[in-house]
């Protein structure tokens, strides 16, 4: 089989499914989509948003920095990056069913820089050797959200970048213990039920959901190491999620 052949057989595996995100072939096909287009809107902000971040912090050559997608569901980021031309993106997810999703893609993009690997993002070994993590879309739809902010810093050399639902924060003094020993709340979590959802691709694997306020992640991710954190600016036309606060890309540094 030659190479156009394969190339050709590689685009109609893809063309005969459909997918989560606004896939086009290097051939200028649309892949089908899952949702009718629906939710195109909030991946073509993020990925804008995370163009904006890149031209900003890591202009130049790229090609000896790497980067790690974690819960890369189809790839669409890790693929933004690879093409972007950072030397070596990692993606990473627990569910097999993306992982060959990403396997596909890579070939039809002929991305020699991007790897795959299944995994859960809380065995991953803490090697802090990446200098770019993505964590978009997984931290409001995991019952353990502050460990997985741990393992982002251990696994961060510079920059991390979280996008992530958030909820109405809380303030204010709390009594603890005592109504003379009062503590400040730094932040809240909602409580979120996907308990009946967790055969879904882009729900949580235990069902049990803790999404964070805007405040609390910021003071969450200098309390796990990172030396500062803040929310990126949303284009005027983006998502309306991130354009009024309901959802936050935040990059944080070591």
């Amino acid at each position: 089989m030659n190479g156009a052949t394969a190339m050709h057989d590689l685009a109609a595996r893809a063309m005969a499914r459909e997918w989560f995100y606004p896939y086009v072939l290097p051939d200028g096909r649309s892949l089908p989509s899952s949702h009718d287009g629906r939710v195109d809107a909030i991946h073509t902000t993020r990925s804008r948003m995370l163009d904006a971040w890149l031209a900003r912090e890591l202009a130049g050559d790229r090609g000896k920095l790497r980067a790690l997608d974690v819960a890369c569901h189809q790839g669409y980021f890790a693929i933004q990056l690879a093409r972007a031309g950072l030397g070596r993106v990692d993606a990473a997810d627990v569910r097999q069913e993306h992982i060959d999703d990403v396997d596909l893609l890579r070939q039809i993009y002929a991305l020699d820089n991007l790897h795959t690997q299944r995994c859960d993002v809380f065995a991953m070994p803490d090697s802090a050797s990446h200098d770019l993590v993505l964590m978009f879309g997984l931290l409001y739809h995991l019952e353990n959200p502050v460990g997985a902010l741990r393992k982002a810093r251990a696994l961060t050399r510079d920059a991390c970048l979280i996008e992530t639902q958030v909820v109405p924060h809380l303030s204010g003094m709390v009594d603890w213990g005592s109504y003379d020993y009062v503590r400040p709340l730094k932040g809240c979590f909602g409580i979120i039920d996907e308990l009946d959802e967790t055969h879904a691709p882009e729900a949580s694997v235990t069902g049990i959901c803790l999404a964070p306020s805007t405040e609390g992640l910021l003071w969450l991710l200098r309390a796990v190491g990172f030396s500062h954190a803040e929310v990126l600016p949303v284009p005027d036309d983006g998502y309306e999620q991130l354009r009024h606060g309901k959802r936050v890309m935040v990059a944080a540094r070591v």
